[in-house]
């Protein structure tokens, strides 16, 4: 039966189609691709604020800070389709509240993690039912902060955190092949970023951990030369898909800097054919992994930050109630 009480979106994608007669030649498409004008090692800007969303216990807001490719085709646009996109999520964090009644007995904390991508967030439109990349997203966020909270301080309790995406990293540019980027690599951005909002929205929700954890991302690109050849490959911190060319492997961590500790990896990717870290294979993973604890750690600055203002803030609360 039909559900005439909601006006559904159109099902297919959220951006202005690309039609073959509006693409000149090929290397006039290619000279529109962004290009990365930061450094292997340079993060892009994070903004991420606490507190934003009253109702809940606590709550985070995060933002990426736009490559300057992208901000320079939105001051001189010469096409209706952005170049890239960047990544915005809401976190919120509900509990510790009492299990249900029909539940069975716990002596931890029981963590629930949903992810769920707005309609309007990807390329792709979304549905109101959560896919299999939502659910490996919730799966993936659910082990990295498993191993932070302090879950026998709550027993027979439970703590649910949901994270919108209103706008998420593209897999790749969209004048490439549709088979060029075969997997989703945009999908580790966001699993970084829901990471380090949920990290800032736990304490937020002044609920006891052992460290503030941050998600970063590193990958091993190959990029084109200036002949319009295939550079050798190189390892970048912080990487759009929609500035390179090819993506050979990558890894996104959620990283434990005061404890020196990893509680999430996922490494994606054949670092075989890349001499980054020498000619062994396990010396490549090896840097890769540690240019994605590299970029959790320059999060880490900016988490820690957010969780500085927010103790003020709490504080500034409680002098208030107290004055009164």
């Amino acid at each position: 039966m039909t559900d005439r009480r909601r006006i559904n979106g159109p099902p297919s994608g959220t951006r202005p189609p690309v039609f073959a007669s509006s693409i000149k030649s090929t290397s006039v498409t290619t000279s529109e691709r962004p290009q990365r004008q930061r450094q292997p090692n340079e993060l892009r800007k994070i903004y991420l604020k606490t507190g934003l969303i009253p109702s809940a216990s606590g709550s985070s807001y995060l933002e990426f800070e736009p490559s300057a490719s992208l901000s320079a085709a939105r001051a001189s646009p010469k096409s209706l389709i952005p170049p890239s996109s960047a990544l915005k999520l809401a976190c919120t964090v509900h509990g510790p509240k009492p299990l249900p009644r029909s539940a069975t007995f716990s002596p931890n904390l029981v963590l629930t993690t949903h992810v769920k991508y707005a309609p309007f967030a990807a390329r792709k439109r979304k549905g109101h039912i959560r896919d299999a990349s939502e659910r490996d997203l919730g799966v993936h966020l659910e082990t990295a902060l498993r191993g932070v909270i302090v879950a026998e301080r709550w027993p027979k309790s439970g703590l649910d955190i949901t994270i919108t995406i209103l706008e998420a990293e593209d897999d790749r540019w969209w004048g490439d092949a549709p088979d060029s980027h075969d997997a989703p690599w945009g999908m580790m951005n966001v699993l970084a970023g829901c990471i380090t909002a949920a990290s800032a929205a736990i304490v937020d929700a002044r609920i006891d951990c052992l460290d503030l954890v941050a998600g970063g991302v590193a990958a091993v690109v190959c990029d084109e030369s200036a002949d319009g050849e295939a550079a050798a490959p190189k390892l970048v911190l912080d990487t759009d898909p929609a500035e390179h060319r090819s993506i050979l492997s990558a890894c996104v961590v959620a990283y434990m800097p005061a404890r020196d500790e990893i509680t999430e990896i996922w490494l994606k990717g054949d670092t075989s054919k890349a001499s980054v870290g020498g000619d062994d294979k396990n010396l490549a993973h090896e840097a890769l992994i540690d240019g994605a604890v590299a970029a959790a750690r320059g999060a880490h600055t900016v988490l820690a930050e957010a969780v500085r203002e927010s103790a003020e803030r709490f504080a500034g609360l409680l002098m208030a109630e107290n004055s009164a």
